[in-house]
């Protein structure tokens, strides 16, 4: 038995709280539901335009789980998730995703609704062929497929070669403030740019190279539906971290998704589907929370998106792109001149750049409080890892680390 309190090094949050991350999940469950009453959403069963059937890779947390609990919860759809996570046995915990997974399962079950999670390397052609095998036991075709993988590393199906990818800018270092969200401290910090296969290796584990092979099989083995949809997730974000993400290795790595996402559109044509990338808003997570500038931005939108009423998080931003982009009255999806999905709008408008240009440069230690949103910050990296979730008792002792109730 234990009491579980956050271990954090560096804006890196090194352990999980089992009945936080079921608690946050459950959370997001009960807004979807909430927003289904709200907008009067209809599943498919009753006669709505929504997506019966839905394969969600990299599904444990963040964009990925928000976007299969909108489909399941919102809309009613059988789910298959696929995710990497450490399992928690008695004794030793799980990452976040492995309790986000379990509670989705558990509440998904209790509702009603199909749903089965794959704890597989979602890079491997053995993973691609157990969810095909799967749908054809379910006897179903995917009509959506999300793709929301994040991972350091890849191992190529064909060679067995592992890359490993960078947050690095290309061409010249990168100096900018980085922002320890939990001491408040603030200390410039220098990376030096991309050597050698740096970037090509970032473009093979980040790019679209995997997506197009998952739709490459998907589509071979028959288990695409007609008018079926696919998305994949991306960020441009504003000029500040640019050099470092959208101009640096990642950026090249999104690009890639980007262009591969119009291969994927021309070849789901004859099934009358469709291929996108939706461009989310900037959100804490695990990997931004460690790259310069990145945190300190997130404070200063925070502050005035919230100010503004515009501030979302992760469910929130996929609630809007499933009732507002992906499933329109009219069944068009609104998208910029390169076909993305913009749901990085409100972030991105002139009203709210326009404040940013005027608080980032003025941000000091001193000033931190007041210009940035230092404690929706903490609030939100805590709660990635199941801590800081309102109604969760955190003096409870865990008697067994993989239960969730």
């Amino acid at each position: 038995m234990a009491i579980i309190k956050p271990m954090i090094r560096s804006n890196i949050c090194i352990n999980s709280h089992p009945l936080g991350c079921a608690q946050d999940t459950r959370n997001q469950i009960a807004y979807v539901i909430s927003k289904k009453a709200e907008r009067g959403i209809k599943s498919a069963k009753d006669g709505g335009y929504a997506p019966k059937n839905v394969l969600v890779l990299g599904c444990s947390t963040g964009y990925g789980l928000a976007s299969r609990i909108a489909a399941a919860f919102e809309y009613g759809a059988n789910t298959i998730g696929v995710s990497f996570e450490k399992e928690a046995t008695e004794t030793k915990a799980g990452t976040p995703g492995f309790y986000n997974n379990l509670t989705f399962d558990t509440e998904a079950k209790k509702a009603g609704l199909k749903s089965v999670t794959f704890n597989m390397d979602a890079f491997s052609d053995e993973c691609r062929a157990a969810v095909i095998e799967e749908a054809k036991k379910w006897g179903i075709k995917f009509d959506l497929v999300v793709y929301s993988l994040a991972s350091p590393v890849r191992t190529d199906p064909d060679t067995k070669v592992l890359y490993k990818s960078v947050i690095k800018p290309i061409g010249k270092p990168f100096s900018g403030p980085a922002l320890d969200m939990m001491t408040g401290k603030i200390s410039f910090q220098e990376t030096l740019p991309a050597e050698g296969d740096e970037i090509p290796n970032t473009v093979k584990v980040m790019g679209g190279e995997d997506w197009e092979r998952w739709i490459k099989q998907l589509k071979k083995a028959d288990v695409l539906e007609k008018g079926v949809r696919t998305v994949a997730y991306s960020y441009i974000g504003p000029k500040y971290s640019h050099p470092i993400y959208r101009d640096g290795t990642i950026g090249e790595a999104k690009k890639d998704l980007e262009a591969r996402a119009h291969n994927i559109d021309s070849s789901l044509k004859a099934l009358d589907g469709a291929g996108y990338v939706s461009v989310n808003k900037g959100l804490v997570t695990r990997s931004s929370a460690v790259i310069p500038i990145i945190a300190q931005y997130l404070g200063v939108i925070f502050k005035i998106m919230k100010k503004q009423g515009t501030h979302e998080g992760c469910i929130e931003q996929m609630e809007r792109l499933f009732s507002e982009r992906l499933y329109t009255a009219d069944k068009k999806v609104p998208v910029d001149s390169e076909n993305r999905i913009r749901i990085d709008d409100w972030e991105m408008s002139d009203a709210v750049q326009s404040e940013v240009d005027k608080v980032m440069p003025k941000v000091t230690e001193e000033n931190l409080n007041e210009l940035c949103d230092l404690e929706g910050l903490r609030h939100d990296f805590l709660m990635i890892n199941g801590f800081d979730v309102p109604g969760v008792d955190y003096n409870k002792e865990i008697v067994k680390m993989n239960e969730i109730d």
